[in-house]
């Protein structure tokens, strides 16, 4: 086997591997320092695909998606601005998956 034979098989063995849809592994991903992960600008990245998926940040025990945090109501006193921050908060959270609508 000459030189080219085996180029042509590392070029063919690469571009099956590298046209999948999906890699498996068994082991951690691990990201040096200093690197990033780019998403797509057009249709955007989903991280876990089912709310039963389980997901965490920072070393927490990882769960599924949380369930909504119901709007402020009742109280003595009604603080409209107040209400309306929580509200947005609750509003972007959803926005992002990290509660159910």
């Amino acid at each position: 086997m000459d030189e080219e034979q085996v180029r042509k098989i590392i070029r063919d063995e690469l571009s099956s591997l590298l046209g999948i849809d999906r890699y498996i592994f068994n082991l951690h991903l691990q990201i040096l320092d200093a690197r990033n992960i780019q998403f797509g600008r057009t249709n955007g990245t989903m991280l876990g695909t089912a709310s039963d998926q389980k997901l965490a940040f920072y070393g927490v025990t990882p769960i599924i998606q949380p369930a909504t945090v119901a709007d402020p109501t009742g109280g003595l006193v009604v603080d409209t601005e107040a209400r309306g921050t929580i509200n947005t908060i609750i509003d972007r959270l959803q926005a992002l998956g990290l509660l159910s609508t």
